[in-house]
């Protein structure tokens, strides 16, 4: 068995202990500040200025849990673009990247600041609307497609269109994420087909 070291072998008698725990909180607030930044990308898109599915889906998950408990309503807004593939093969990936960042603006640019939006995945977007019911839930996805087809996007001097297909859905007590995504998809693609 060894002996504990001696205290005068751990810290240097010449250093000043006030100074020392004011390094040492400096220290601390900086890697919090790096752990919040890490935790804010985690769920935010690496392209867009909104959610990822990942912070999308939490969002959602404490939507559920408020509407539940308070017996409030929330609509679901599935986003596919149309003519997306078309942008990105006849303007390039970076016109295609561009795109999405005006989407996600535009999108932002028309919800309420207590609204979600996220990017799905692709050119899939989400748009979570609390305090909101079906009938509101469709004339805002009216009002977003309306948004969409009248921006202009214009890349190296070439005009695309954006415009796109939504489906919207209210929370019903769904069990999870996923089924309440999967039936705004749904939604969606029934739109889609229809046109």
């Amino acid at each position: 068995m060894t002996d504990a070291p001696n205290i005068d072998e751990i810290v240097d008698p010449g250093l000043d202990p006030v100074a020392e725990i004011a390094r040492l909180r400096a220290e601390v607030a900086a890697l919090t500040a790096r752990a919040e930044a890490a935790e804010a990308a985690a769920e935010h898109d690496v392209l867009t200025p909104v959610l990822n599915r990942r912070g999308f889906a939490a969002a959602m998950v404490r939507t559920m849990a408020y509407c539940s408990r308070y017996k409030v309503p929330a609509v679901l807004l599935y986003l596919d673009l149309d003519g997306f593939k078309a942008v990105n093969d006849s303007l390039g990936h970076a016109a295609g990247d561009a795109a999405l960042v005006r989407v996600a603006e535009l999108l932002l640019e028309n919800v309420r600041a207590t609204d979600a939006v996220g990017r799905l995945g692709g050119d899939e977007f989400g748009v979570l609307l609390l305090n909101s019911g079906l009938e509101a839930g469709r004339e805002k996805a009216a009002g977003l497609k309306a948004a969409l087809e009248g921006a202009e996007f214009t890349w190296e001097g070439a005009a695309a269109s954006l415009g796109g297909s939504f489906g919207v859905r209210a929370f019903a007590g769904q069990a999870d994420v996923e089924t309440w995504l999967a039936e705004a998809d749904a939604a969606m693609w029934v739109r889609k087909r229809g046109r």
